[in-house]
C-alpha cells in the first residue's frame, strides 16, 4: 500500500471512528435528558394529585378522575395509583390502565422516597409524600410517545448524517491527499528516470519549505556530489586511457619492427606475434573504455542528419576491411515510410561505431561467420534486425547482456572483454534509441535496433 493510500485511509478512518463515537454520545446524553425530563413529569403529576387528595378536603376521586383527564399536563396512557400509609388503594385514575405494583415496592419508597423504572412499553415513577396525618404512596405510569418519536428521529437523523459525512470524508481525503502528495510524485518520476546518462537532473523546490522541499534540497545536494564524483572517475578514466594509447602504440610498433626483421629467428618472432596479439587487445579494450568515457561526458553534438543505410554501408565495408572472412547479407523492406525514418538526426562516427560492434559481434559469435542484415520501418521508427546463426543465450545472461564485461558462455575460445554491447547501448541511448536481444528460433540470435523520430 502506497504512503497516498494509508494516509487517506488512516485519516478517514479516525474520522469515521470518531464521528461515530460522537454520534453515539450525542444519542446516549439526548436519551438519559429524555428519561430525566419524563421522570420530571411523572413526578409533579404524582405530587399534584396527592397534594389534591390531601389539601383539598372537598374533592373527591371522580372529581380528582375529571380533573386528570382534562390536565394540559395529561401524559399518554397515564396510570395514577395513591396508597395510603397502610399501603390500602385510596385512588386510580384510570380502571383500564394497569400498573404492575407489590408491597414491596411501597416499602422500597418508604425507605428511598423515590424510584423510576421501566415496565415493558410504560415507564414508572414511584413517590413517597409524608405529611403530619398520614404518609401517601404514589405510584404513576405512561409512555412517552413523543420524546420516543424525537429520540427515533434522532437516531436516524444521526445514522444518515453518518454514513453522508463519512463517505464525503472519504472523498475529500482522498482527494486532497492526492492533491497534497502530487509533489512527492513528480519527485519520484524524476528520481525513477535518473540513471548515468542525466545525473544533472534536479527535483525543483518551492520557497514554503515544507518536508518535501527540504528533501528535495537535501537530493540536490546529493545528486551534485554523485555528478562530481561520477566526472571525476570518467575524467580519470579518459586521461588513463589516453595516456596508455601512447606507449602502448610504441611497444606495437617495436615488436612489429623486429617481427619483420630477417634476423629475428622464427621462434622469438613466434613469441613476439603473441606478445603483439596480447598487446593488440589491451589496446582494443583501451580504445573502448576510451568511446565510453567520451560518450558518458556527452562531448558529442547530435544535430546533424545522416541516412542510416549509407552508415550501415560504411561500418559493413570497414569491417570487411578488417575481418575479410566475415559475410554479411543485406536486405532492405520496401515502404512508404522508409525514406524518411533512414534520416536520423546524431553523429554518425558514434552510429558507426554501434553498427560495427553489432555486426562484429553477431559474425563472431555465430557458426558460420555470416550475418543478417533487415531495414524495416514499423510506424515511426526504424528498425535495423541482425541476425545470427549459433549458441544461444540463457535467461540469466540476456538481463545482463548489455552490462560491462559480461560475456556468456558461447563465448568460450573467443578473445574479448565484454565491452562492445555495452559501447552500442551507451551510443543508442545518447540517441534516444534502444536495443533488445531475443531468440526467435532455435540456435538463432536476434539484435534489433530501434531509431525513434
Amino acid at each position: 500500500m502506497t504512503l497516498k493510500n494509508r494516509i487517506s485511509l488512516l485519516v478517514s478512518l479516525l474520522f469515521t471512528i470518531l464521528f461515530g463515537l460522537a454520534s453515539t454520545l450525542i444519542f446516549v446524553l439526548y436519551s438519559n435528558f429524555r428519561k430525566d425530563e419524563f421522570r420530571d413529569r411523572l413526578e409533579i403529576k404524582a405530587l399534584s394529585n396527592i397534594k389534591l387528595l390531601v389539601n383539598v378536603k372537598e374533592i373527591d376521586n371522580q372529581l380528582l378522575k375529571m380533573i386528570d383527564q382534562n390536565s394540559i399536563n395529561k401524559l399518554y396512557d397515564e396510570k395514577t395509583l395513591v396508597f395510603d400509609s397502610n399501603y390500602k388503594l385510596i385512588y386510580s385514575s384510570i380502571d383500564d390502565a394497569k400498573i404492575k405494583w407489590s408491597v414491596e415496592d411501597l416499602k422500597y419508597l418508604k425507605k428511598h422516597k423515590t424510584f423510576f423504572k421501566q415496565q415493558g412499553n410504560y415507564e414508572v415513577y414511584g413517590v413517597f409524600y409524608d405529611t403530619k396525618d398520614r404518609d401517601f404512596y404514589a405510584l404513576i405510569s405512561a409512555t412517552d410517545n413523543f420524546g420516543q418519536r424525537r429520540l427515533l428521529f434522532l437516531r436516524y437523523t444521526l445514522i444518515v448524517s453518518y454514513i453522508f459525512f463519512t463517505c464525503i470524508c472519504w472523498v475529500v481525503t482522498s482527494i486532497t491527499v492526492k492533491k497534497l502528495m502530487n509533489p512527492l510524485n513528480a519527485f519520484h518520476q524524476k528520481i525513477k528516470n535518473i540513471n548515468e546518462n542525466n545525473l544533472d537532473t534536479r527535483i525543483a523546490s518551492k520557497s514554503n519549505k515544507d518536508e518535501i522541499d527540504l528533501i528535495a534540497s537535501e537530493f540536490n545536494f546529493m545528486m551534485d556530489r554523485i555528478e562530481i564524483s561520477y566526472q571525476r572517475q570518467k575524467e580519470f578514466t579518459a586521461h588513463a586511457s589516453h595516456e596508455l594509447r601512447t606507449p602502448l602504440s610504441r611497444i606495437t610498433s617495436q615488436i612489429e619492427n623486429v617481427i619483420s626483421d630477417n634476423k629475428t629467428s622464427n621462434e622469438r618472432r613466434t613469441f613476439l606475434t603473441n606478445i603483439l596479439s596480447d598487446v593488440n587487445q589491451l589496446t582494443e579494450l583501451i580504445n573502448s573504455l576510451l568511446i565510453l568515457s567520451k560518450i558518458d561526458n556527452k562531448t558529442h553534438e547530435n544535430n546533424e542528419v545522416h541516412r542510416m543505410d549509407e552508415i550501415l554501408f560504411s561500418a559493413i565495408e570497414n569491417l570487411n576491411k578488417s575481418y575479410p572472412e566475415f559475410l554479411i547479407l543485406f536486405e532492405i523492406e520496401e515502404s512508404e515510410n522508409l525514406d524518411t525514418v533512414l534520416e536520423i538526426k546524431g553523429n554518425r562516427n558514434l552510429l558507426e561505431i554501434a553498427l560495427s560492434n553489432v555486426l562484429k559481434n553477431a559474425c563472431v559469435y555465430s557458426d558460420n561467420k555470416q550475418a543478417k542484415v533487415l531495414i524495416n520501418a514499423k510506424s515511426d521508427d526504424l528498425v535495423i534486425s541482425i541476425s545470427n546463426t549459433g549458441n544461444t543465450l540463457n535467461e540469466i545472461e540476456q538481463k545482463n547482456l548489455f552490462q560491462p564485461f559480461m560475456r556468456g558462455e558461447n563465448s568460450k575460445g573467443t578473445s574479448g572483454f565484454g565491452l562492445g554491447l555495452r559501447i552500442v547501448q551507451r551510443i543508442l541511448t545518447l540517441h534516444n534509441s534502444t536495443i533488445t536481444y531475443s531468440v526467435p528460433d532455435i540456435n538463432t540470435n536476434l539484435f534489433q535496433l530501434f531509431f525513434h523520430l
